[in-house]
């Protein structure tokens, strides 16, 4: 029987664990996520994420509004709860005037771990979240999730957006400096092992476990990060 990571619940022989340095973000990172993500391990990366974040927690659910935990969290006066989500009346770290509307509390980053098409009904079904301040980004970001297929370009994975958020809240000196790059590392190996897995299928050298697994049959270029 194969080991697991209790901490990404991997298998422990295609764990990513070891190429993060867990570190203090400066920021609560709570992931809520879907539980048909907490049941995926091939490419889920919000276990990737939270196993590199300090402090961060994962939630799995779709309706959050009487969830003890998350609430608790939300009526902590020592955080200040923001969604991770992009609209037009959502903040950014460059936003004028939200440094100081944060105030001496720490950010509570709220991120819906799911597919876009899931995240929508957990949000629907959970007013207390969509009734958050929302952070977005201030700068453009494409994945390099690329062997995963998303309905735009700039709809980025989880770990990702953990990292960028972190990189704009640095350079807007709302959080202390720190070395983040452990998240794009353990990132950029897990899709070079995935790209690698799925050659290693198309060429017969292990076999099909996925219905859909025909459909795939061109060997994917291993990406130079």
């Amino acid at each position: 029987m194969r080991e697991i990571c209790f901490k990404c619940l991997r298998p422990k022989d295609t764990c990513f664990c070891r190429f993060l340095a867990p570190f203090d973000p400066g920021v609560k990172f709570v992931f809520l996520m879907h539980p048909k993500e907490a049941k995926r391990q091939r490419t889920g990366t919000g276990r990737i994420a939270h196993a590199g974040l300090i402090d961060s927690e994962i939630i799995v659910g779709i309706d959050f509004t009487k969830n003890a935990r998350l609430n608790e969290l939300l009526g902590d006066p020592r955080y200040y709860p923001v969604l991770l989500y992009p609209g037009d009346d959502a903040w950014t770290a460059k936003t004028e005037g939200f440094k100081d509307e944060i105030g001496n509390r720490k950010l509570l980053a709220i991120i819906i771990d799911s597919t876009w098409f899931c995240s929508k009904k957990m949000l629907r079904f959970s007013p207390n979240i969509t009734s958050l301040p929302k952070l977005s980004f201030s700068g453009g970001y494409e994945s390099i999730f690329t062997f995963k297929r998303e309905p735009k370009p700039e709809y980025i994975s989880t770990i990702e957006s953990c990292y960028y958020l972190i990189k704009e809240l640095q350079s807007a000196g709302i959080v202390p400096q720190t070395d983040c790059e452990c998240l794009m590392t353990a990132f950029k190996e897990m899709i070079k092992f995935q790209i690698q897995k799925e050659n290693d299928r198309i060429e017969g050298k292990i076999p099909n476990t996925h219905a859909t697994d025909f459909k795939y049959t061109r060997l994917k270029e291993m990406p130079k990060f």
